[in-house]
Order: structure tokens, then C-alpha cells, then sequence
């Protein structure tokens, strides 16, 4: 009766070993596939990381700051249309001259100085393109800012997936202590054991507990960047996994990054700046009515006796001293070798970025698979173990080693798949 009621007690722990397994099993099969910096999870359900960033966006103080840096820039093309003041003068003759019709009283003047032709639309353009470059710069801010909320985003999602590995484990150990007090009972382990496997769980807790600071802290990071309450619930997928196939990329596809954009940008700019220049370094006109009242004569009466003096003017503004413009075609020039140098280097540093992010991709992957033949081959000898117990031959110090073993395997599947996704959000980052 005694066999019997330990063989019974076996069968139980057994099964229910088996199906805390299937459990964690179960859960590590449920895979989400990850695109560009948004997430889709399965079912149809909306793009949560993706609604993340929009948000983010939308609240993100910075972003605020450099749209309006961009509505001052497109302001500025308001400005450019402009004139030179309107010249009003004005004097009176202390000593009044004396002409054949009277004597001149005062001198009203007015002039209007017109530049060049094409001079405002010159100016207009060149405020247009500087306009155009702040707006690379928003373009630029608004990935950065969903590259901050996706990797935050990942290292949330590991944070949990580590806990509810931890809990897993805590599970496991606890069904290991029943089956080691049962072994005490019949005489086949020692409390040695049992207390061993408690300690084990102790220092699971104490993971957990650490990873829940360390999520609360970076919770608080994450809904910072979305610029809401800090203590603000974080809905995360249940799992993730890495995809079986992956798109091909090519260094071709860091031509449209905008922080390359952004130098060719600033060269328009500067060509449009030295149009301006060469439209300033041309004559400006203008145009003048000078008015003279007269008084009339009182010792004589000629013709047009006391008539006002009316007289239209031309002028011509010449830029004879020009050395400022020759100098300023010179600084453009040099600048736009300066940019040329500029978005060659980051091009280079772009390059190098995106060379270590497909291999850290892949580094990820390599040690995804590799964690997953490990834990495979864990779990074999975890059946190996439960085995030998129906036989009478467990050793709870190797049922401590094989736990530890696939804890570590666990874990290290979880920041793979973390720095699979890590690195994809900067590739999406430096090529889309």
C-alpha cells in the first residue's frame, strides 16, 4: 500500500510538472510580428506601438518646439516681401530764393528706392528653402522620438517577459518542494533539499522584485516621452517573437534618411542665398516727386505768375564698393564645400550604424536559436530527471542545476528577442 500511495503521488507531480511546462510552452509560442517601428499583434487588433508613437508626437514638448521653429521659418517668407522705407523730406527757406514767378517758400519731397528686378523673389525663395530645412529637422525629431518610444517600448516588454518567466520558475520550484517533502517522507531525499529548493524561490523573488523597479522606472521614462501622467498603465503585448524571414536592405536606402535630406537642404539654401546675393549686388531705382510752393509776385505779373514747382526724380542706387558682395559669394561657396564634407561623414557614420545594427540583428538571432536548442535539450534532461524519480533515483542537487540551466536559457531568448527588435527600430530609423 505504501508503493502504491507513492507511485500515485508521482504520477501526480509528474503531470503536473508536464503541464506547467505545456503552460510556459504555450506562451512562448504566441508570436507577434513587429513592422517598421509599429507593432500589430494577431487578431486584428490596432497598432498598439504604433498608436504610442503617434501619440507621442502629438504631446512631445520637443516636437511642439520645433514645429513652431518651423512656423517662424515659414513666416519669414512673409517678411522677405518687403520694400525700402518710403523717403518723406521736408524744409522751408529761411532766406527765400526769388525766380521769375515769385519766391520759393519750402521743399516737399518724397522717394520710394526699388530694388532689382527679381531681388524680393530671390529673397522670397531663399526664406522658402531655410523654411524647407527646419522642416527636415521636425521630420528628423519625430523618428527619433518614435526610435526612444519603440526601444523603450522593447525593454518594457522584457522587463515583463522576464518576470512571468521568474513567476514560471517560482511555480516550478514549488511543485520540485512538494515532490522533495514527499521524498522526505518515504526516505528518499533529505530537508536539506527542501530548504535548498525555498532558497532557490527566495532568490527568484528577489529577481521579481528587482525587475519591478526596474520596470516602474522605465515605465515613468516611457510615458514621459508621450508626455502624460508617469504612472500611467503601459498595455504590452503578450509575446514576441523573432519573425522567420527578413527583409534584404542595402546601403542604397540611406539616401533618404533625412539627416542626409538635411544637407542637401542647407546646400539649396545656400544657392538660393547666393541668387539673393547676385540680385542685392545689382543697381537699386528709385522713384521721387519734389513739390515747391511759390508766392506770387506783387511788383509784376508774369505768366505763370506764383505757380508751384512740381518735379518728378529718378535715382539710381550703384553699388560701386561691391567687395561685401564678392565677399559674401565667396563665403557661399565655401559653405557648400563645408556641407558637401559634412553629409559625406555622416553618411560614413550612417553606414557604420547601419552595419552594426544588421549585425547585432543577427547576433540576436543566432543566440535566439541557440537558446532555444539549449532549452530543448534542458527540458530532455528535466524529463530524464522526473523519470529517474519514478525509478527511485532522483538527485535534487541536478533538478536545481537543469532549473537554473533553463532559467538562464529563458532569460537569454527574451533580451535576444529584445536586441532582435532594438536593432530593427534603428534600421527602420536610418532607411525608411
Amino acid at each position: 500500500m505504501k508503493n502504491i500511495k507513492i507511485i500515485i503521488c508521482l504520477l501526480f507531480v509528474s503531470a503536473e510538472v508536464y503541464a506547467e511546462r505545456r503552460r510556459s510552452a504555450k506562451v512562448r509560442l504566441n508570436a507577434l510580428l513587429i513592422l517598421s517601428v509599429g507593432l500589430i499583434s494577431i487578431g486584428g487588433q490596432a497598432q498598439q506601438l504604433q498608436s504610442y508613437i503617434e501619440e507621442a508626437e502629438a504631446n512631445n514638448p520637443e516636437i511642439q518646439a520645433f514645429e513652431l521653429r518651423y512656423n517662424i521659418a515659414e513666416e519669414r517668407v512673409n517678411e522677405a516681401n518687403w520694400l525700402p522705407n518710403t523717403e518723406v523730406s521736408a524744409g522751408y527757406f529761411v532766406s527765400e530764393p526769388e525766380t521769375r514767378v515769385g519766391a520759393q517758400r519750402a521743399r516737399i519731397g518724397v522717394k520710394q528706392m526699388l530694388p532689382w528686378f527679381g531681388t524680393i523673389t530671390a529673397r522670397e525663395n531663399y526664406a522658402t528653402s531655410m523654411a524647407e530645412a527646419e522642416y527636415v529637422e521636425i521630420t528628423i525629431a519625430k523618428r527619433k522620438l518614435a526610435l526612444s518610444v519603440a526601444q523603450s517600448y522593447y525593454r518594457l516588454y522584457e522587463t515583463r517577459a522576464k518576470q512571468k518567466v521568474l513567476d514560471e520558475n517560482i511555480q516550478l520550484l514549488k511543485t520540485y518542494e512538494r515532490l522533495a517533502l514527499t521524498s522526505v517522507e518515504v526516505g528518499k531525499a533529505s530537508a536539506v533539499d527542501v530548504l535548498r529548493l525555498q532558497i532557490r524561490q527566495n532568490e527568484l523573488q528577489q529577481q521579481k522584485e528587482v525587475l519591478d523597479e526596474e520596470f516602474n522606472s522605465e515605465q515613468t521614462t516611457f510615458n514621459n516621452l508621450l508626455n502624460r501622467d508617469e504612472n500611467r498603465t503601459v498595455d504590452l503585448v503578450t509575446a514576441m517573437e523573432i519573425p522567420e524571414d527578413e527583409p534584404i536592405y542595402g546601403t542604397d536606402a540611406l539616401s533618404l534618411n533625412p539627416e542626409l535630406l538635411k544637407y542637401d537642404k542647407l546646400y539649396e539654401s545656400i544657392a538660393q542665398s547666393e541668387l539673393l546675393n547676385q540680385r542685392e549686388s545689382l543697381p537699386m531705382v528709385g522713384f521721387g516727386v519734389d513739390y515747391l510752393p511759390v508766392s506770387e509776385r506783387t511788383d509784376m505779373n508774369p505768366i505763370d505768375n506764383g505757380k508751384d514747382v512740381l518735379m518728378p526724380m529718378v535715382s539710381v542706387s550703384i553699388p560701386i564698393f561691391n567687395n561685401r558682395y564678392k565677399s559674401i559669394s565667396r563665403q557661399n561657396e565655401l559653405r557648400q564645400k563645408e556641407i558637401e564634407s559634412q553629409k559625406e561623414q555622416q553618411l560614413n557614420v550612417l553606414e557604420s550604424a547601419f552595419a552594426k545594427a544588421i549585425s547585432q540583428r543577427n547576433q540576436a538571432r543566432i543566440k535566439f536559436n541557440t537558446q532555444a536548442k539549449n532549452l530543448k535539450q534542458a527540458k530532455d534532461a528535466e524529463q530524464i530527471l522526473i523519470k529517474n524519480y519514478e525509478t527511485g533515483t532522483i538527485d535534487f542537487n541536478d533538478v536545481l542545476d537543469i532549473q537554473e540551466l533553463q532559467l538562464k536559457f529563458q532569460m537569454n531568448q527574451i533580451e535576444s528577442v529584445q536586441m532582435y527588435y532594438v536593432q530593427q527600430s534603428i534600421i527602420n530609423y536610418l532607411i525608411q
